[in-house]
């Protein structure tokens, strides 16, 4: 009975692809289902549930359904079969993350090898489309000229590399953190991650940062060859794993001086809306300062 409701939720969230402000709410969380699905079942069993499902979701909404749906199968069997051999949490979001990320790269390819789209071409018009409408209509700043605007839109396109990588890093994480508890209490033995406050970088990532750091002070944010693109995208994902890093310095201090949990929710949450904290985690990946915290 449980395999049927999660497979009539499956087939909801499916459906829900054609409705506005809902298929994003359903989209987000697609892949819960057919995680928990697979786990639950023999092989044989989720590939029945995984027919039928389908086959009703092309039967009522056409192609559609069945190319978002399988786009968000692969790398749903991919986490649920490694809960299945008990792979470690990290393994598991790697591997799911990177199959997301493969998908939306061969995407890219296949739209413009197959149909002869580029998709960020595509983008770029659309971008140029809507900024030359705000134009029309007297509400672009005095400073957008058009060379601003051609760079700003450069800037954008280039940013895309990171942008795919937050979104399978996100989606891989939202699926986990509902999946995994959701599992839990059905009795599956399924392995979590470690806590926030045992999160550690290697150190040498102290040294890829300040590669980075020092590339970027010398190569211009216009250059548009490899490196600057290169650059572009890996600065921010630089800082977002020191974020991370800073987050669990927090909460590994939280937890030797005894303070309230909300303390380094809090603080984490300051990380987001002022970046440049996020240099906490590159000193507490380059120097040992947790031990100054250590309970005696």
């Amino acid at each position: 009975m449980k395999s049927i409701v999660w497979s009539a939720l499956l087939l909801l969230m499916l459906l829900a692809i054609a409705v506005p402000l809902l298929n994003v709410l359903s989209v987000i969380v697609i892949m819960v289902p057919a995680v928990i699905l697979y786990v639950s079942l023999t092989r044989k069993a989720f590939a029945i549930h995984m027919l039928v499902v389908y086959g009703i979701a092309l039967a009522v909404l056409g192609p559609a359904s069945l190319i978002v749906g399988l786009f968000f199968l692969v790398p749903a069997i991919v986490m649920g079969h490694l809960y299945k051999k008990q792979a470690t949490a990290r393994k598991v979001l790697t591997a799911t993350m990177l199959t997301l990320l493969g998908e939306l790269l061969l995407e890219l390819v296949l739209f413009d090898i197959l149909f002869g789209v580029s998709m960020l071409d595509e983008i770029s018009d659309m971008m140029r489309q809507t900024m030359s409408n705000i134009s029309a209509e007297g509400m672009m700043p005095a400073y957008m000229t058009a060379d601003v605007t051609d760079a700003f839109i450069q800037t954008l396109i280039h940013s895309i590399p990171m942008t795919l990588i937050v979104v399978a890093f996100l989606y891989t994480v939202i699926t986990h953190a509902i999946a995994r508890p959701t599992l839990a209490k059905a009795g599956y033995t399924v392995p979590k991650l470690q806590p926030a406050r045992e999160w550690m970088l290697p150190r040498i990532f102290v040294l890829y940062y300040l590669i980075v750091f020092l590339a970027d002070m010398v190569v211009s944010d216009q250059n548009s060859s490899f490196l600057g693109v290169a650059l572009l995208n890996l600065a921010p994902l630089m800082r977002m794993a020191f974020s991370i890093q800073a987050i669990g310095f927090f909460f590994f201090v939280a937890h030797e001086r005894g303070w309230n949990r909300i303390v380094p929710i809090l603080l984490a949450a300051l990380i987001v809306v002022f970046p440049p904290l996020s240099m906490i985690g590159v000193f507490d990946t380059a120097f040992p300062i947790r031990r100054a915290f250590k309970k005696p």
